[in-house]
């Protein structure tokens, strides 16, 4: 949380800009495949 630990999220935040486009894009198909695989267990398992 940013309220705790300010310092820290200012590195993740220059982490994060230290990253090419490809990446990020890479990241976000990532997550959105993963986001998709959940959904559909938890109907799955209904």
């Amino acid at each position: 949380m940013p309220a705790l630990n300010p310092t820290a999220w200012r590195r993740v935040f220059e982490q994060l800009l230290q990253l090419t486009d490809q990446q990020i894009r890479l990241a976000g198909l990532a997550s959105m495949v993963v986001g998709l695989l959940l959904i559909w267990v938890v109907q799955a398992l209904r």
